[in-house]
Formats: C-alpha cells, structure tokens, sequence
C-alpha cells in the first residue's frame, strides 16, 4: 500500500471563499470582503487600487460566498458521508477579533468555530485549521497599514494564544499563513498592503513578509507550548518551474524563479534567512527593519510540516522577449506545449506534482502535505443538480497517481491530500461561482443568484471509494 494507515484524505476550503455571514455573529470588516468581482479585481488585490470599503459599483462575491455560515451541519455531513479523515479550513481573524487590536475576543466568533470542530469530531474529521488564509481585519489596514507594520505580530499573537488555547483537544494539526509566498504576487489580498504612489513596494512586502515569518515562528512556539500535541505546518503556493529550453540562461531563471518561493519556506522551514536571500537584499538595496530577538525565535521555532498548493507547473526563460504566457492565473509563466489547459488557462501537469513534492522533501527533508490541488472548470448540472464531472476525476486521479509514485518509488513522505475546494465555492483569483472545484455542486451564480442548494456530483462517489480504499482503488 503506497500511502500510510493514517493518510489525512480530505478536502479544503478557506473562510472568506465560502462563509458568508459577513456583518454577523459580531464579525468585523476584512481585507477579503472588499474585493469585488470583476475588472477592478486585480487592482485591488495587488494592492494599486484603494478599496476599503463597499461601494454601489461592484459586486463582492465575499459577502454572501456559498453561506456556509448557515449551512456548515449539512456541509460537514456531506463531508462525512464522503468519508474525509480531515477538513481544512480558516478560522475568519475578524470574527475572533473584529477589529484585530481588541482586547477581548469576541465571544460568538469563538463560539462558531469550536461549533464546527465539534461537529467535525462527530464524523471522525480531523480538522486543519489555516491561522491566516489571506484574512487581515480591515481596521489593522486602515489603523495600522496592515503587515507592513510590526505590531500586527503582537496582535496576531493574541489571536494565536486565544484560539490555541480555546480550541485545544480539538484542532491539532495547524497552518500559519496560506500561500505565504502571494504576499509577492497579491500583496493586498494576502497582507492587506495598499501602495501610495512613488513608495517602493518591493522593500514594503519584504518588510512585511520579515512580519509575517516572525509572526509564524512565534505561533509554532506558543501553539507547542499550550499543547504539545500541536503540529504546525507552513504554506507555500508551489509548482516547480521548468526552463523554456536547455539553454543555460532559461534554466537558471527557473532556479531563481523557484528560489522566490523557496525563500519563504527556507525561513520557517530552516528557521534562517538563506545567504542568496541576503545578497539579493543587498543588491537591490532592500533593507529589512530586524528586531532584537527575531532571528532567534525564527531559528528556535521551525515548523514540523510543510504543506503547499499544486495546480500546476511554470515555465520560465532567460529571454525578456520570450512570447506566450498562460491565462488566468496569478502565477502567470509561460506556456508549456506539451500540456493540456483547464478552461481557465492553467496548464495539467500531473507529473510536475511528483516533481514538486520530490523537490520540497530533498530540500526540507520534513514531512509534506497537499492541502490545494484541483479543477476549476464549468459544471452543467441536470435538472437534478447532478454533475457528471468525469474531467475532474480524470484530473484527480492522475494527480493522486503522481502522488503515489512519489511515495512508493521516491520515498517521499506524505501526511495527506485535500484538494481545493471540496465544495463549490468563490474562486480567489477571479471572484466567480462559475470557476468550479468541488464534490458537491452549490446552485449560486456569479452574482450570487440561486437556490444555494448542495448536490452531490459524480466525483463526490469516486471520492467516497478512493478514501475508502486508501487510495488503492482509482477506478470510475
């Protein structure tokens, strides 16, 4: 049997993508909410364009997403008929803290989580609780300018204590920071930093990220310290990247392209600043704020896991003029033309899974775990709101075929699989209920019209006897 007795099949979703519930439970404003739908999307979320608040103009898919909120016993049964061994999910930071600088928490919010945790136990699901999957209370952005500013960490501190020590006995497997590495790509979405004009926004996200890491590195300690039964991973948004040609300039772009990556998990992983980091920094006159005491903590708190998304692979050249990048993706490279595309533009490369998972475990040498893999695709549900989504499982089965020859052949060692959006939900990269990767179907449109009713597709029953059988057992 290529995968442990223990292998955590699951499935993943993050608070802002499918909660709702945005002005209840005592829930404050974040940084997710005000991100519209549409052609202003991008400028927001990579922090060019200032929005802080509502307005009449736009539509934001965030408000209401797929209303788990209201819907998480029906949602979590489902997850349990499936047979999942775990559920990641986010806790919303602004309906713990809806300010995130308030003394006390707010009581609902705690409430509400330790409700879906329990629910989760009844049905056997470990759950795996993301810390910050991109979520940053508004009032830390407009008070303090979001991570650029280093006391978010001590307010991120009490977030941490007050959830680790509320949720202890029932969460144990921990994320810090969801795709650490889109603080570079999203820096509005992942870090709630917005740019003035003529500041340097490089020196602003490393500065940032500087934060974040120390941030992460004192949530390992306390989260061990409450209860040693903690894990705690780290999370990258990875996909190796390929050179366009064998010629030495386009692979040593795909080596620097992968150390931008690579720098984040080096740190939390290592728990040190790798020395090309520091060189970098140098050249480009990047000068890091470093207090007393951080480059202890990041050395004395590594995580115990790395976990990472996996979509697909990149591809990266030398030549500036190099032509045709893919669509529709925030990590945008060039085109591989020896693989298929998703409808979105993202490019299938089940063998690059296995390549990534190989070329995390030589360098980190520390358990992996898969918590993003999937299909955003276009579902045409029958009048019964069945989906026969025969592409997704295709596309599943050959990327849990990849993760078996990592395992079996390479000795890779993996902890477990969730793949992205295990339930229809509002896709972060576009904002739409259209761009679909769930199990189970959701009746809601782009602009949230709908029944919101849940029905299972065809992959829901090939993802119930994949789980049961270990993963031995791929057949449809």
């Amino acid at each position: 049997m290529a995968f442990r007795e223990d292998f955590l099949w699951g499935g993943a979703t993050a608070a802002n993508q499918c909660e709702g519930g945005y002005a209840e439970g005592g829930r404050g404003l974040a940084n997710v909410d005000v991100v519209p739908h549409g052609k202003d999307r991008w400028a927001v979320v990579t922090g060019a364009k200032k929005m802080f608040d509502f307005d009449e103009e736009h539509y934001y898919p965030a408000k209401k997403s797929i209303d788990m909120y209201h819907h998480y016993l029906d949602d979590i049964k489902l997850f349990g008929e499936m047979g999942f061994k775990t559920y990641r999910l986010s806790i919303a930071w602004s309906r713990i803290f809806p300010n995130g600088d308030d003394e006390l928490p707010n009581e609902e919010g705690l409430k509400f989580y330790e409700a879906i945790f329990r629910e989760c136990r009844k049905y056997g699901i470990e759950p795996l609780v993301t810390l910050v999957h991109f979520d940053c209370p508004m009032h830390l952005i407009t008070e303090y300018g979001g991570w650029r500013n280093r006391k978010v960490i001590n307010f991120f501190e009490n977030y941490c204590k007050t959830v680790f020590t509320r949720y202890k006995g029932l969460v144990k497997y921990w994320l810090t920071f969801n795709e650490i590495n889109m603080i570079l790509h999203g820096p509005f979405m992942a870090a709630g930093l917005y740019f003035e004009e003529g500041e340097d926004s490089t020196q602003i996200q490393y500065q940032a990220a500087h934060h974040e890491l120390v941030a992460s590195a004192l949530a390992v300690k306390m989260a061990h310290e409450i209860d040693p039964q903690n894990k705690v991973g780290c999370m990258l948004a990875a996909g190796q990247y390929y050179p366009f040609t064998c010629k030495p300039q386009d692979v040593w772009a795909a080596f620097e392209s992968d150390r931008e990556g690579y720098f984040f998990v080096d740190v939390q992983a290592r728990g040190e600043y790798p020395d090309y980091a520091w060189k970098r920094f140098e050249r480009e006159k990047i000068k890091l704020d470093i207090t007393e005491g951080d480059m202890e903590i990041l050395k004395e708190s590594p995580v115990d896991f790395i976990s990472f998304s996996y979509y697909s692979s990149r591809v990266a050249s030398g030549d500036p003029t190099a032509a045709g990048t893919t669509e529709g993706n925030i990590f945008a490279s060039l085109k591989n033309p020896y693989l298929e595309s998703s409808q979105w533009g993202w490019q299938i490369d089940p063998l690059g899974l296995r390549i990534t998972l190989n070329a995390l475990y030589d360098r980190y040498q520390k358990p992996l775990f898969i918590v993003e893999n999937g299909l955003g695709a276009k579902d045409v549900a029958d009048v019964n709101g069945y989906v026969e989504d025969d592409y997704r499982i295709d596309y599943l089965k050959s990327h849990i075929e990849a993760m078996k020859d990592a395992v079996e052949i390479d000795g890779v060692d993996l902890m477990g699989y969730t793949p992205w959006g295990c339930i229809d939900l509002v896709s972060a990269s576009t904002g739409e209920m259209s761009k679909r990767y769930g199990f189970i179907y959701v009746d809601l449109d782009d602009s949230g019209n709908g029944t919101g009713k849940r029905f299972r597709k065809k992959s829901f029953y090939w993802y119930k006897k994949v789980i049961a059988a270990n993963g031995e057992d791929l057949t449809y």
